[in-house]
């Protein structure tokens, strides 16, 4: 485990960074900069996030996942309650698809694989999370699926999958087998990147209107 890092003061982008890509009555789906909360934090200065921008344009924009400030790409907020508890639910029952990008350091030896190392509940140092040792009573189950997209000079581009929805999961994980994302100032090289190197680019969900599923696509800006 790695000291606290001290991240710089928040600096969000400019408004228009964010993309709604998709709405509708029900919901917002969004592509979300890196460098942005996605709701507010602690204090005024970090009152600025996706869900104060979404709100300014829409109206109404209410919680039901999160992405990691760092991390860019899809996030769906709900506009009706009644669209917030039955997209909350789909989360929470694993009936949501997720897929990132992201560009780690080294070379992965295999095509694909399964990271199953469970996550401690509670953080030794916030807002750093850690692998969980044996016996620890908090520990809760954590899995990540990842395949190699492209080998590069250097690093790889790997394509993750989280089968499970801890905080820093996808980050821990891959730190935690040696091949940490670029950028990423807790558990890896701040330096290596200009940012953290992960992106949200796909997301599947049940349309809390229709009997079906919903899926969007975004790319990677690097």
């Amino acid at each position: 485990m790695r000291d606290t890092r001290t991240p710089p003061a928040y600096a969000p982008p400019p408004a228009e960074a964010l993309k709604i890509i998709c709405k509708t009555d029900q919901f917002a789906v969004i592509d979300k900069p890196s460098a942005l909360l996605s709701v507010p934090g602690r204090g005024p200065d970090k009152a600025i996030c996706a869900q104060s921008i979404v709100q300014d344009r829409l109206g109404e924009a209410l919680t039901v996942h999160r992405l990691d400030m760092d991390t860019s790409g899809l996030m769906v907020f709900a506009r009706t309650k009644a669209a917030q508890r039955a997209l909350s639910m789909a989360f929470q029952d694993r009936q949501v698809d997720k897929t990132y990008n992201a560009i780690v350091s080294g070379v992965p030896q295999s095509e694909s694989g399964r990271i199953d190392l469970p996550i401690a509940r509670f953080s030794r140092q916030r807002p750093l999370r850690h692998v969980a040792e044996a016996g620890d009573a908090d520990a809760l189950p954590a899995s990540t699926s990842w395949r190699l997209l492209e080998p590069l000079d250097g690093s790889a581009r790997l394509e993750l999958k989280p089968i499970t929805g801890r905080s820093h999961q996808l980050r821990l994980h891959l730190a935690a087998i040696g091949h940490p994302i670029l950028g990423d100032v807790f558990y890896g090289e701040a330096a290596s990147a200009p940012r953290l190197l992960l992106h949200a680019s796909m997301l599947c969900f049940p349309d809390p209107a229709a009997a079906r599923q919903r899926c969007f696509d975004s790319s990677p800006g690097f």
